[in-house]
């Protein structure tokens, strides 16, 4: 999957390890509204990233996301991703309630 990612010796690559933390974050964010009235987050700023060790592709990876503060628009994580209990990767993440889309019609 990653075979071009250091042909020999794949990685999964950080940009892929940040998406999914800010997933994760998302995730967090979202269980503290009412199933009808979910948002949809964005990612809007990388405080801090720090790749600790290489994760190889197939390795199950433990996400977790800790809100650490929040105003009604913004809500700022901190994140974690870990192999085997040991930290690969870690650091802040802030993301933003996406803007309510209006339909075109169709």
């Amino acid at each position: 999957m990653f075979s071009g990612h250091f042909p020999g010796n794949p990685i999964v690559p950080g940009v892929i390890i940040t998406e999914a933390l800010a997933q994760a974050a998302g995730i967090a964010a979202a269980s503290g509204y009412p199933e009808t009235e979910k948002p949809v987050f964005l990612l809007s700023a990388i405080r801090t990233m720090k790749f600790l060790q290489a994760i190889r592709p197939g390795s199950k990876i433990d996400l977790r996301a800790e809100k650490m503060a929040a105003t009604e628009a913004l809500f700022q994580f901190k994140v974690s991703a870990s192999v085997d209990g040991a930290i690969a990767a870690e650091g802040q993440l802030v993301l933003s309630v996406a803007p309510s889309l209006a339909r075109a019609p169709e």
